[in-house]
């Protein structure tokens, strides 16, 4: 006995099959996957843009974004820093330390820049650190600051410092 094979229920055979669709771009009608305008919103039946350029636009505009964001931060603190700095002394004081930092600017234009304190021998994770900001450097020139910190515990012990914009 032979049976010949029907349609496939449910199958790309079957017409009562659903069709995958999507909202419209502009009113949110359901239209096939393969379209972006329902007949509504294109009554003139104008091409539809493809997937390709909806991505490259977007594509593009993230490019553009992330270069004008370049520029502006080249602008805006371009030539600060770099900084050289280091720790002339960490002395206890109460539950901290009153540390004095010399900081030099050797940038073009003057800026205050973000220091990280640590402990080099510390062997612990995480270490033992603390960020302290500077005050405002003048460009060529270098200044000695005291701070007082009191994430790195108050015993006396020798502190790296590396300072950057």
């Amino acid at each position: 006995m032979t049976t010949t094979p029907g349609p496939n229920p449910g199958g790309a055979d079957d017409p009562a099959a659903p069709v995958p669709t999507h909202s419209c771009v502009r009113c949110g009608a359901p239209i096939p996957l393969t379209d972006a305008l329902c007949a509504a919103c294109n009554p003139a039946g104008l091409e539809q843009p493809a997937a390709s350029q909806a991505h490259g636009t977007v594509f593009l505009a993230i490019v553009l974004a992330v270069v004008a964001l370049g520029v502006a931060l080249t602008i805006f603190v371009g030539g600060v820093g770099p900084f050289r700095a280091a720790v002339r002394s960490a002395a206890p004081v109460g539950d901290g330390l009153l540390l004095t930092i010399a900081v030099e600017n050797l940038g073009s234009r003057d800026g205050k820049a973000s220091c990280r304190v640590w402990d080099p021998t510390y062997p612990g994770d995480p270490p033992a650190e603390t960020w302290i900001r500077t005050p405002e450097v003048p460009a060529g020139y270098g200044l000695v600051f005291e701070q007082r910190v009191t994430g790195l515990g108050a015993a006396e012990r020798t502190l790296t410092v590396d300072c950057a914009r």
